[in-house]
């Protein structure tokens, strides 16, 4: 028998496909599961956005193969939107890449920028797909603890000086999956700092940059003087208009910077559908900020409602200024985070993310997602105080 390529082996089960198989076999018992593990908003994609797909699918103009850089149209919008968010001037035709979806842009940037045995530094806890693609495509991850007690900032002054003049890519993901913390400019400008020192590509997640609690605005690593010499930044708007399921971000940042990652995709995929980029062209012109507001109360209300009910049963949680997940501490009782979300799997029929699964610095904590309607969220937290009180 054929046997998959040994590569496969360096990396675990994908942390959402084990959830999805706990939760089947629980669901296949008879218990009525409410899954917090997974941040995929509940709320529907706004109407403008779907209406402009339907007409945008109906157009034959947009049945041929797609563009592999985006839509000139596509490109152009987001560079106003940019502009706009952030006061940084793109060039939509080098500065923009329309990507399927932030995770596919992420996990191709390592595979374009990365030889075997380059260093990768990897913030732990952290998004999965990071550390998975450097192993996959030989890289080494380099773990760049995030603790508590430094707002889940990662200390740069502590990367040996060998290890950084190895390194090629600096992961950095704020608003932050899976602690919900943010970073703010000065931050930024050390890491500018850092980078410069040693030849280091900055890769900024920013999939979250437009949720947060009302009032919050993320910055951009770019708006940093020096920040458009080191680091390029992805956005999806999967999570800030209901998208999930639609497949788009974009990634942004100096013309010779994002061009490896750019041939790479042209050599791998062949585009997002024209008429997907029409949606998401729609959702960056169209959405009113009213629609942003109400969308920040909505998690403001379920992120009050959790963070009151594990308060209630001891379990410490700080409140996050963005993202839609609570980032909370394992009470001391059980053996683990795995235990924990097992206990509760099996007593509650909640599901959540244990945090050793977003690396070893996860180990301790837990995450729960608020993109669940209001009266199941009501129900799992009922069903946690029932459980730990």
């Amino acid at each position: 028998m054929v046997q998959p390529a040994r590569r496969l082996e360096r990396i675990p089960p994908y942390l959402f496909a084990e959830l999805d198989r706990m939760q089947a076999e629980a669901a296949a018992r008879g218990v009525d599961v409410i899954s917090l593990g997974i941040g995929d908003p509940d709320q529907p994609t706004p109407p403008h956005i779907v209406e402009a797909l339907q007409k945008a699918a109906a157009d034959p103009a947009n049945h041929p193969y797609p563009s592999y850089a985006g839509s000139r149209r596509f490109r152009e919008t987001v560079a106003r939107w940019f502009h706009g968010r952030f006061g940084v001037e793109l060039d939509p035709d080098g500065e923009v890449l329309a990507l399927i979806g932030s995770k596919e842009g992420l996990a191709h940037v390592i595979w374009a920028y990365v030889d075997p045995g380059d260093v990768v530094l990897v913030p732990d806890p952290g998004y999965p797909v990071y550390k998975a693609h450097t192993l996959l495509a030989g890289g080494e991850p380099y773990v760049l603890p995030l603790e508590e007690e430094r707002g889940w900032l990662p200390d740069l002054d502590r990367v040996p000086a060998d290890v950084a003049r190895r390194a090629k890519l600096l992961f950095l993901n704020y608003p932050n999956n899976p602690t919900g913390a943010v970073a703010e400019r000065d931050f930024y400008r050390r890491v500018v700092e850092f980078a410069r020192t040693y030849d280091v590509l900055v890769i900024q997640d920013a999939a979250y940059s437009e949720v947060g609690e009302p009032g919050y605005r993320a910055p951009s690593i770019l708006e940093v003087e020096g920040g458009r010499d080191v680091a390029l930044e992805f956005h999806s708007l999967s999570k800030p208009y209901n998208m999930t399921g639609w497949r788009i971000g974009f990634a942004v940042g100096r013309a010779d910077l994002l061009r490896p990652l750019a041939t790479l995709k042209t050599n791998t995929d062949s585009g997002q559908f024209t008429a997907i980029q029409e949606a998401a062209i729609a959702a960056l012109q169209q959405t009113p900020e009213a629609w942003f507001r109400r969308l920040a109360e909505l998690y403001e209300r379920r992120r009050k409602l959790v963070l009151d009910t594990l308060a209630a049963v001891g379990i410490a949680a700080a409140r996050p200024k963005a993202t839609f997940y609570i980032w909370a501490r394992v009470p001391e009782r059980f053996a683990s985070d795995g235990d924990f979300a097992a206990f509760l799997l099996r007593e509650a029929g909640v599901v959540v993310s244990p945090g050793s699964a977003y690396g070893d610095h996860g180990a301790g904590y837990f995450r729960i997602s608020l993109t669940v309607p209001d009266d199941r969220l009501a129900e799992a937290m009922e069903r946690l105080r029932r459980v730990l009180a």
